[in-house]
């Protein structure tokens, strides 16, 4: 159903873009100049420039190509266009622009053309996982080069095909494929290719077990990177895993082993494909594990693997990997982690809804003595079975359409010569009859709509900057007034608060020491005015020490509660923690964070002990503050304006913040703020390459 769905919206578009080719050619190129296509396709594979500026220009290149003459040369940049699109992974656009150039191609009658642009769409299809719709374009390419006699297309086609049916587990019909394009091969030869053929024979043999051939053609796909100076470590990196896998596959690691060494030796592997290089860790820990070897060095390559593939979202390679890391704790008397990460894989595999991930663990889960091992099993049967079925399902669903393909083109090459000339003749009358009233309609309106237009605009840009200049003075208004009433609460009311019980308490005393004791309230009441005035003088400003040597100041604040206050203190400070790359507004949030649960602490918790941890863990910044005072409910209590202060600054520096509580059993706020930015590692897909034209 999909098939059909797609095939008829690509002949609705041709039907379109057709009838629209030969309007085309009296269309005025004055607009752009001669060698404005090759200078926007030179910018738009120009690493200098930004991604967005290169398919700004790329946009423009196909928007000027639209409007020139449907020539050979038109087409082939077409083809560039297409190509930028594709590297640049907007799969959308250079889906469009590959109908469009097939549209051009038809109406030019463009055999090779023709056959080159179902070629393209075959690869969208491939790429965007609509596996059956990419084999049939495949095919319909295939016929065209077939009877031109084109070698070179008909051995890529065939490699292409290889790949869709060894994506499918058509072993056997994948490597007729592989095989069919050594053949084209021969008489124009090509080492890229040749590579790939070689390549996809060798890994097909080990698939089947047979294992000799396998190394043979693996070893061929060696020599032919050194015949025809392919020059790319991936490449070689790529052929030593495949062939380690076949030696892994014999019980032969030593060997295995070797060759996932010699891969691992090309230092910018991880950089350049991230993917192949988890894929040869995981390779060689478990290589080294088969081969008796029991260090903690084998754990650790397995956890690496992991890391690299969750980074890149691939779950199923994920727990691939896992389930191999799970096979050394069992053998090495650590079942129980053994277990969990087989639990652990198989929750992966039902999370992603891929049922084949759930094989490996519930395989390895059916064989423990374990209380759910019956159930574990019979769900593996099950699937086990259903997949076979799936197998056998998607084998006849390509024969049977690779059949239906050749049977509907015998079909439509009789109909085509019968059919052409009343279509086109028809489809011609209707679209030159519709243009010309568009044509007519529109140049009666174009110049007032120009002028409209026009004016719109500059009284939208007037609107627009008189309603930007007004949003951006209230929200200085309002973050200012935010700030002021954050530092007053935070700062100078809670040292009020706590000079004002001390005060209070010296009411009970008498004598010099009660004296002492007031004048150093009084002082810190100095202070406390300095500190209004500070915040009256310059409100963008604070205080030089807290953001220069914030871990005195902190202990300072630490110190000072303990000595306000009867309740005990306790406070931990990771020393590994590199305070001279922390923002200092990150610092200032910490200070006054806690100082505010401190207060609170003071009014409402009548705790005894009051713990306060500060530690980096995982690129993340803790800070936990946690009381054995009376608590309160999370859920009920509304939070006053300290809390909502505390939530602010949390928010306010992209952290999160987590408040446990219940009556009678303390509280226990948990803070985290990430100090280093987030990665993201592209996802690098194993198939794709990248086009040339």
């Amino acid at each position: 159903m999909a098939l059909l769905k797609n095939y008829i919206y690509i002949l609705l578009w041709v039907i379109i873009l057709f009838c629209s080719c030969n309007d085309a050619k009296n269309v005025s190129h004055s607009a752009a100049p001669s060698d404005s296509i090759d200078i926007y396709l030179d910018w738009a594979t120009s690493d200098s420039m930004s991604f967005d500026s290169r398919m700004k220009y790329n946009d423009r290149a196909f928007k000027i190509l639209q409007e020139r003459k449907n020539d050979s040369l038109t087409r082939v940049n077409l083809f560039k266009v297409a190509n930028r699109y594709y590297n640049n992974g907007l799969y959308r656009e250079y889906k469009n622009a590959s109908i469009y150039v097939l549209a051009n191609s038809v109406y030019a009658q463009d055999t090779n053309n023709i056959a080159k642009s179902y070629t393209y769409l075959g690869d969208y299809f491939l790429r965007t996982s609509f596996k059956d719709s990419a084999f049939y374009f495949y095919l319909k390419a295939e016929k065209i080069f077939t009877s031109t006699s084109d070698f070179t297309n008909l051995a890529l086609i065939n490699i292409n095909k290889a790949n869709v049916l060894w994506n499918e587990k058509n072993y056997f019909a994948s490597e007729s494929a592989a095989l069919e394009a050594l053949k084209y091969l021969r008489y124009n030869p090509n080492g890229q290719m040749i590579f790939e053929a070689y390549t996809l024979v060798g890994i097909i043999a080990n698939e089947l077990g047979d294992y000799s051939k396998a190394i043979e053609y693996l070893n061929k796909a060696f020599e032919t990177i050194n015949q025809y100076k392919l020059n790319d470590n991936q490449q070689k990196a790529t052929t030593h895993n495949n062939i380690g896998n076949v030696y892994q596959n014999l019980n032969k690691n030593g060997q295995a082993i070797d060759h996932f060494n010699r891969a691992l030796a090309d230092i910018n592997l991880s950089f350049e494909n991230p993917f192949l290089y988890a894929v040869l860790l995981d390779n060689l820990a478990y290589s080294r594990y088969l081969n008796g070897e029991q260090s903690s060095e084998i754990p650790q390559l397995f956890v690496q693997s992991i890391q690299v593939k969750d980074s890149l979202g691939n779950v199923s390679a994920g727990i691939f990997s896992r389930i191999r890391l799970a096979e050394y704790y069992l053998k090495f008397g650590e079942a129980k982690l053994g277990i969990e990460l087989s639990r652990n894989a198989l929750r992966a595999a039902k999370l992603n809804g891929n049922t084949v991930d759930e094989l490996m663990p519930l395989k390895t889960l059916s064989a423990l003595n374990i209380p759910d091992a019956s159930a574990i099993s019979r769900r593996y049967v099950a699937l086990v079975d259903s997949l076979q079925k799936n197998e056998r399902g998607i084998k006849d669903k390509f024969a049977r359409i690779q059949f239906e393909t050749e049977e509907i083109t015998q079909k439509n090459d009789k109909l085509e010569a019968q059919n052409r000339n009343l279509f086109l003749f028809f489809i011609g009358t209707v679209m030159i009859g519709l243009l010309l009233f568009v044509i007519r309609t529109q140049r009666a309106k174009n110049r007032e709509l120009l002028l409209k237009q026009a004016q719109q605009k500059a009284n939208e840009d007037i609107y627009n900057l008189m309603l930007s200049q007004q949003n951006k003075i209230e929200e200085g208004r309002i973050r200012e007034k935010k700030r002021i009433a954050q530092e007053l609460h935070d700062g100078v009311l809670g040292r009020l608060f706590g000079a004002r019980l001390n005060l209070d308490s010296l009411n009970k005393m008498e004598g010099g020491e009660a004296a002492g004791k007031r004048n150093d309230y009084l002082t810190e009441l100095k202070n406390i005015e300095q500190d209004i005035r500070e915040i009256s003088h310059d409100l963008n400003r604070e205080k030089f020490a807290l953001i220069n040597n914030f871990v005195a100041i902190y202990n300072n604040l630490i110190d000072e509660q303990a000595a306000s206050h009867s309740t005990e203190v306790r406070c931990n400070i990771d020393d590994t923690i590199q305070w001279e790359i922390i923002n200092n507004n990150l610092k200032i949030n910490l200070y006054r964070i806690t100082q505010e649960a401190f207060q609170n602490v003071n009014k409402y918790a009548k705790a005894k002990l009051i713990t306060v941890n500060l530690k980096e863990k995982k690129g993340m910044l803790e800070l936990t503050i946690t009381d054995d005072g009376v608590g309160f409910d999370v859920e009920r209590k509304s939070r006053g304006i300290g809390l909502q202060n505390m939530t602010s600054r949390v928010q306010e520096s992209d952290g999160t913040i987590n408040i446990e509580s219940k009556k009678g059993a303390g509280t226990k706020i948990k803070i985290a703020f990430r100090l280093h930015p987030i990665i993201e590692i592209p996802k690098t897909p194993t198939h794709p390459k990248k086009k040339t034209a």
